[in-house]
């Protein structure tokens, strides 16, 4: 178990340094965003690349920050019921979830994904707007961000397995609760 926790570590580190870095292009997003204002409003003038860049920037946000978002536990989540369950309960009601549902959704759209960006990568697959970006980079972030995604769940499967096991504390006892 500690050597699957070793790389449970270098997972969430690299997840961290990815969903940090991934909130400057929130910056860079909004800067291009009042640009293309600007110079709309005051020029009349307008660019797709500009505009398109806009959104690969946004999709790289939620697809590169998926990871981080689940490694920090600041996903979406119902906590009416689960608030009235023990904390090894939830620990398996969150097993159960990763491994049902969330890691064969990720399965699914890395191998598609794969084939979208691939194809679009072999015909050098670009915008059909005059002056549009490339497609294949955007595709290929769909690639990335869910490869982070499910090296994210299987970090979040050790993690919660030692918990079960004792060999890490759960998070009640570190917010001081009991179990």
């Amino acid at each position: 178990m500690n050597g699957l926790l070793a790389v449970s570590c270098w997972i969430d580190k690299i997840n961290d340094w990815v969903g940090r870095s991934v909130g400057w292009l929130i910056l860079l997003t909004t800067l291009i965003c009042a640009y293309n204002a600007i110079v709309r409003k005051a020029f009349d003038i307008s660019s797709n690349a500009f505009l398109e860049i806009q959104w690969y920037l946004f999709g790289a946000v939620f697809l590169l920050g998926a990871a981080y978002t689940l490694k920090e536990n600041a996903h979406v989540r119902i906590d009416i019921l689960s608030n009235r369950f023990s904390e090894k309960t939830r620990l398996w009601i969150d097993i159960i979830g990763l491994l049902v549902f969330t890691l064969p959704l990720v399965g699914f759209v890395l191998v598609h994904g794969w084939t979208f960006f691939h194809n679009s990568y072999l015909i050098n697959e670009s915008s059909a707007d005059a002056g549009g970006l490339l497609r294949w980079p955007a595709k290929g972030l769909i690639v990335i961000g869910f490869t982070l995604l499910g090296l994210q769940i299987l970090s979040e499967l050790v993690k919660k397995a030692a918990q079960l096991q004792g060999l890490m504390v759960l998070p009640a006892q570190v917010e001081g609760k009991q179990s």
